[in-house]
Formats: C-alpha cells, structure tokens, sequence
C-alpha cells in the first residue's frame, strides 16, 4: 500500500497530515489532502514531496469517487453525517476507511459487508471518542488480568483553554466545531449508578453537574454524556454496576450555559424570521413573557433566571453581548445558530492563545477482598491557536494507526472502534512520545464504600 487520502483540510487536520507527511518520508508514501478550500489544504500540505492539495466537492460523486479510487487507506475528517457517503464509496472500491468521529447506526450496518472483502474501518479513532477508548480498556484489561473485579467506571473529557490563557469570565474558548458545543447534550443523557439507570433530560443537564478536583488545576464541573450505557458491552462490561461518561468544564460554565437554555439561546429547530434587523437587546426581550417582572430588559431576565442582576450567571450573559442593541445581522437565523455567531466572536483564540485536554478515568474495582480505586489522569497543554492539543489529540491517534494500516499490521477487519489489544497498545505507546502520558492514583477505599 502506497496511498493515503484524507478528506477534510481543517482545524483538526493539522496535526493529522503533519503525522502522515513525516512518515511517508520513511516509508515512501503518497499524500492527498482533499478540501473544499483548495487554500486550506495546499496550506496543510505546503511543499512536501510526498503530498498534494487537492479540491473536492465532496457532494460531487464522480470526483469524490475518483479520489478514493486512487487511495489505498481514506481518512475521513468530514461532518460525521458525511462518512456514510464516503463508506459506501470505500466498500464499492475496497478501500480501507478510518474516522474520529462516533460510529453511526448505519455505518455498523457496513460491518459483515466490510469483513467479506478484508476492510478495516475503524471509528471513533481520535480524542474522545478515540484516546478515552484506548486508555480506559488498556486499563479495564489490567484490572481483570490480575484478578480484579470493575465495580465502577467513569470517564470525563474536556478541551479547554489554558490558565495562562484564561481571560474572559467564562473560562472558555473554542478549540473545536462551535456548532457541536452550542448543541452539546441535547437529548436524554442515561448512565448507571449503583445498578440503577438515570437519566437526565437536556432542560436538567447542565443543573445536574458534578465536581472534580484536579490536582495542581483545582475543581472542574462535569455533565454527562448523551448515552453512557452504550460502552458496558463495548468494554466487555456488561453487567458493570456503574457508569458514565461526561464533558469537562470550568467552574462555573454550566450555570451558564443552562440559563441560556432556559432563555431558549440553544434551540436550532426553528428560525427567527426577523433576525436580520433584531438587536440582541430586543431578542432577549421577546424571549419574556408579561409575567416576567418589571423593570430592564436585564432585569427581568435576571428574575426569570432566578439571578440577582450583578450574579456571576448575569456578568456572563452580559460579557456575551446580549443586552446590547447591536443587530444580529443574519438573515432567518435559528437561535442556535444566532448564539453560534456571536460566541465565535467572544471565545475566538488569539494567535498566542494555549488550549488544554484534561482526561479522567476513575476506576472502582474489588481485589483480594479490598475495594480499591485507581484515577488515572491526562493533562495535555497546545503550543499556540494552531497547534492546539485538540488537533493533536485528535489527529496523531488517527495518524499512528493509519501507519499501522499500511504496514499490515492491523488483521481486524469491519466495522470497530479501537478497543482491541492489537490497537490500543501501540497506540498508546506512541503517544507517549507526543506527551500522552496519564497520572495514575491508586488507593485503598473504606468497606463501606
């Protein structure tokens, strides 16, 4: 195998193609970079030996196809909704397909058809999902070799913004698709706790938040993820007790964002008309019933909220912009997409601006009679707004088993994510050498916990 294409030239590619272009130097290996922006990806590629630009249309059928046909593994890095396209082109033309995004209902359809012809296509192979998967069965796989029995499993992730980069009052900035956090959890979120189900439903999530603390970086909240029960098969836990899988923020940020919910900022399901010529002052008012209080349109605000008008929750909403009369100036926008546009103002990166991963697992597990519980922690600063830990994390995973790929080393074909042995070891191991490195914690727990 000689030729890799990877569909998709932005901001979590970076660090993807820098990975891929530096191992073809070894290995002889051709690479396509694919975007709509043919800018954006001749500026990914530069002037490499071994690399193209190249642009495509991915909606063009015919070209998308011709692209694939030349390639021998196809990395796609295109809006999850995309993939399945991408997947049936890769089936029809026997290529092998790998995606940091989660596995779809549809795409697992794919699975006995992908095996029949020796395809690997692998999902979920980035930060999380993708590094979340690895290192928590690495260490699932630990315990239970030694004779450990999981009792309880939790994982959190967050991409955040760096301390030395932290400056306005959210504690917040985007370091990846805006459009995934204005929408984040919405739906029912479901995890198991000491064998019962829970759920919690998206006008609850950001209410019902946990604390973390940290070590050297102090408390952090959590909220759960959509659907944690999905993974107690997948880590061979079936009858596992307890679980749930959240989103890492600063203190702070999800009272916040649930007031925001509550004015109705998240919705995408419709739009607003007039939203061209609306002030953000005078949608923030037509968000108010007449039983709202009286006084400013901030005012109000605050006591439909529940807030006192200088609370940390109004100073946030005011930072926004919200209460100011600046037009919003997009045409038939929904709420959503209203929120989308002004935070990409507000939580921009600046040039000099670091983000930061925090990952955390928290094992609870019963061995020679003790219970016992094992956090292990990762912490992971960028170097600047373009070589961003996110990109980093994201794309070097999916750059390390593309090289596994191609050197024949991986036998499982269909459709998986990456929570096998022959993965997640060398995997791992190589991201050590990208700073990758989780803190473990062991201790012993009372008897009665």
């Amino acid at each position: 195998m000689k030729n890799i294409l990877i569909i998709g030239a932005g901001r979590s590619a970076t660090a993807l193609i820098n990975y891929v272009l530096k191992q073809s130097e070894s290995f002889g290996w051709f690479v396509t970079v694919a975007d709509a922006n043919p800018e954006l990806a001749i500026s990914k590629v530069g002037s490499h030996p071994q690399g193209r630009a190249t642009w495509l249309d991915v909606t063009k059928v015919n070209d998308r196809r011709e692209l694939i046909e030349r390639a021998d593994v196809v990395v796609s890095l295109l809006p999850a909704h995309l993939h399945i396209e991408v997947a049936y082109d890769c089936i029809r033309l026997k290529k092998h397909l790998i995606t940091a995004s989660y596995v779809s209902k549809e795409m697992y359809r794919l699975g006995d058809e992908a095996r029949n012809r020796e395809l690997i296509f692998m999902g979920e192979m980035g930060l999380d999902p993708g590094i979340d998967h690895m290192s928590a069965k690495q260490k699932i796989d630990e315990i239970i070799a030694k004779g450990g029995t999981l009792k309880a499993f939790r994982s959190y992730t967050g991409g955040l913004i760096a301390p030395e980069s932290d400056d306005n009052p959210w504690h917040y900035k985007f370091t990846w698709n805006p459009r995934n956090v204005v929408l984040a959890g919405q739906g029912t979120a479901q995890y198991l706790e000491k064998g019962k189900y829970k759920y919690i439903p998206y006008n609850r999530l950001f209410e019902q938040y946990r604390t973390i603390n940290v070590e050297g970086l102090g408390d952090f909240e959590v909220y759960a993820n959509r659907d944690s029960l999905l993974y107690r098969e997948v880590y061979g836990l079936g009858d596992l007790p307890s679980i749930l899988r959240g989103t890492i923020r600063n203190a702070g940020f999800c009272d916040a964002w649930n007031a925001l919910i509550k004015i109705g900022l998240t919705d995408g399901s419709y739009p607003i008309l007039e939203s061209k010529d609306l002030t953000y002052h005078s949608l923030m008012e037509a968000y108010l019933g007449p039983r709202e209080g009286t006084g400013s349109v901030r005012e109000r605000i605050a006591d439909f909220l529940g807030e006192t008008p200088f609370s940390p929750v109004m100073r946030k909403l005011d930072w926004l912009g919200l209460f100011r009369n600046k037009r919003i100036g997009i045409e038939r926008a929904t709420p959503a997409l209203i929120l989308e546009n002004l935070l990409l103002e507000k939580w921009k990166l600046k040039p000099e601006d670091k983000d930061m991963i925090i990952m955390r697992h928290e094992f609870e597990y019963e061995m020679d009679g003790e219970n016992r519980e094992v956090t292990s922690t990762l912490v992971l600063e960028g170097n600047d707004s373009v070589d961003t830990a996110m990109s980093k994390l994201v794309g070097v995973p999916m750059g390390i088993f593309v090289k596994l790929v191609m050197q024949g080393k991986i036998k499982e074909t269909g459709v998986n994510i990456p929570v096998m042995k022959q993965v997640y070891d060398p995997v791992l191991e190589e991201l050590k050498e990208h700073g990758v490195v989780f803190k473990e914690v062991e201790r012993v727990m009372p008897a009665d916990a």
